[in-house]
């Protein structure tokens, strides 16, 4: 019998995705868990019917979450993530020479689901011994953590339940504060086309917290609507001034091997389109 994932995160528009076989099923504490296999896709991780991430196209998300930031600023050695359960953040933070990753995952059984059936995202990395893996509201974690960071990514699901506060003032002041001089924070703040009051929100939220800020933009083929967008901000600096040579001989230096990212791309990804620009008010 034929089986299809309908996600409907946005209003009027529906997402379908065949259902070649069903891997996992159930509900935590804290949102439903579904795991299935797709033809195309490999296999898909969904969290409360929203599609987080796919075997197919999860490096696009995950390198430019992480890559554009730590060549930017060319000197990370203490990473903080926010949410991340699937460990594909982790994974590629670690192909760098930092020192220590604190990564807050509010929710265990996606961590120990994520590692028994996407382990080909996550490789490794949960096993690394840099790793600090704490299960905590992320909310909290940074409001109270007295470690400071160079760089603190947010990986969060949409604003929908338990990850509505990770896009509010708050927070953002609590990672604000968590960051290291000259430090860098980056967020995902969903496909503007369609989730167009994120980068509204974010955007206002944080030009009242930090000098620099701005977002960068990436095409993932699972999240429809076009571009995602990323916000980033900073007191240290704007990280768009960090030309193209320098970046590329930071990315040489790394020696990184990326599908995705590069540095030509680091520099196109700050090219704004205008539809997104008025969302900037």
């Amino acid at each position: 019998m034929t089986s299809w994932y309908c996600e409907e995160l946005h209003s009027k528009v529906q997402q379908r995705l065949y259902v070649d076989k069903l891997l996992y099923r159930g509900r935590t504490d804290y949102q439903e868990i579904e795991i299935f296999e797709n033809p195309l896709l490999g296999r898909v991780l969904v969290l409360d019917n929203i599609v987080q991430t796919t075997e197919r196209d999860e490096f696009v998300y995950h390198e430019m979450l992480t890559h554009l930031p730590i060549l930017a600023h060319g000197a990370v050695r203490k990473v903080l993530i926010i949410g991340g359960g699937d460990g594909g953040i982790l994974e590629e933070v670690l192909k760098h020479p930092v020192e220590t990753v604190t990564m807050v995952e509010l929710d265990p059984k996606v961590v120990a689901l994520c590692r028994e059936y996407l382990s080909s995202i996550s490789g490794d990395a949960f096993d690394d011994p840099r790793c600090d893996l704490i299960f905590a509201d992320g909310a909290a974690f940074v409001a109270e953590d007295e470690r400071r960071y160079d760089l603190v990514v947010v990986d969060s699901p949409d604003p929908i339940g338990p990850a509505k506060v990770l896009f509010e003032s708050p927070f953002y002041a609590g990672c604000r504060r968590c960051l290291a001089d000259g430090g860098i924070l980056v967020t995902q703040n969903g496909v503007p086309f369609f989730q167009s009051e994120e980068v509204t929100s974010t955007h206002a939220s944080l030009k009242r917290l930090f000098a620099h800020t701005d977002f960068y933009v990436a095409p993932v083929p699972t999240y429809i609507g076009g571009h995602m967008t990323f916000g980033w901000a900073s007191d240290g600096g704007d990280i768009r001034a960090v030309d193209r040579d320098t970046v590329a001989e930071r990315y040489a230096r790394s020696g990184l091997t990326t599908r995705y990212y590069n540095p030509d791309v680091h520099v196109a990804a700050f090219a704004i389109p205008n539809y997104i620009r008025e969302l900037m008010v």
